[in-house]
């Protein structure tokens, strides 16, 4: 394979763990705007945008839909806690292998950009205790579409921007540790390349139809 162009990221469980400081961050937001427990694991499953993972808990745990004033508070308070948590938070880490990768992906001229259902905000509070974030040019979030595969679509757009032309399918990567990452991948027409870091084996990732499957970023990368 040849070197890509463009290689996009996911953020959780791919390069960095959170030790629980997002489920921890949701539902102390759930707790202070209206008194409920609010387990979002219970609402949600791996590789949902945080709209998606918001509105689904929201109405499991109240019953009925929130406003878009709701939402908005609770999009507050939660990045509020965040940005609080994530600096405590036992068992944060930097996945093995992440930052040799994106050294050598850096100095070998490939455009570096993340893609991540989180809020940009909260993707970059989970990146920062990690020194992730100066590695990244652009990305686009949760917060940009609540739906994955045009996350996805929007960063290579940018990709491409950037690069001056529009993008192959080869010359995009798209590094996911879910199979909604993988399956997101393939429908934008990039390359889907799951690594299995999180809470999916490579069987599964390659049952969503990934192009390459990892098991760690310590691993050969395509095209390198």
């Amino acid at each position: 394979m040849k070197q890509p162009i463009a290689v996009l990221f996911d953020i959780d469980e791919t390069l960095v763990h959170t030790g629980g400081s997002g489920t921890r961050s949701w539902a102390w937001a759930f707790e202070k705007l209206h008194g409920v427990r609010a387990d979002i694991g219970e609402h949600s499953s791996a590789g949902e945008t945080d709209p998606q993972v918001g509105r689904a808990t929201f109405k499991a745990v109240l019953g009925r839909d929130p406003t878009h004033q709701e939402m908005a508070r609770l999009y507050s308070k939660y990045l509020w806690h965040l940005s609080e948590d994530i600096w405590a938070a036992e068992g944060y880490k930097v996945l093995e292998g992440a930052r040799e990768l994106l050294d050598r992906l850096s100095d070998a001229g490939v455009i570096l950009g993340v893609i991540s259902g989180a809020m940009e905000g909260a993707a970059r509070i989970k990146m920062d205790p990690g020194k992730l974030n100066r590695y990244f040019v652009f990305g686009a979030y949760g917060s940009d579409s609540p739906d994955r595969a045009e996350v996805t679509r929007y960063a290579i757009s940018k990709a491409a921007r950037l690069h001056g032309c529009d993008l192959a399918p080869w010359e995009v990567l798209v590094v996911g540790d879910t199979p909604h990452d993988v399956e997101s991948a393939r429908a934008a027409g990039a390359t889907a390349v799951g690594v299995a870091t999180g809470n999916y084996g490579p069987d599964e990732l390659r049952a969503a139809q990934a192009d390459h499957v990892l098991a760690s970023l310590t691993e050969p990368f395509p095209g390198l």
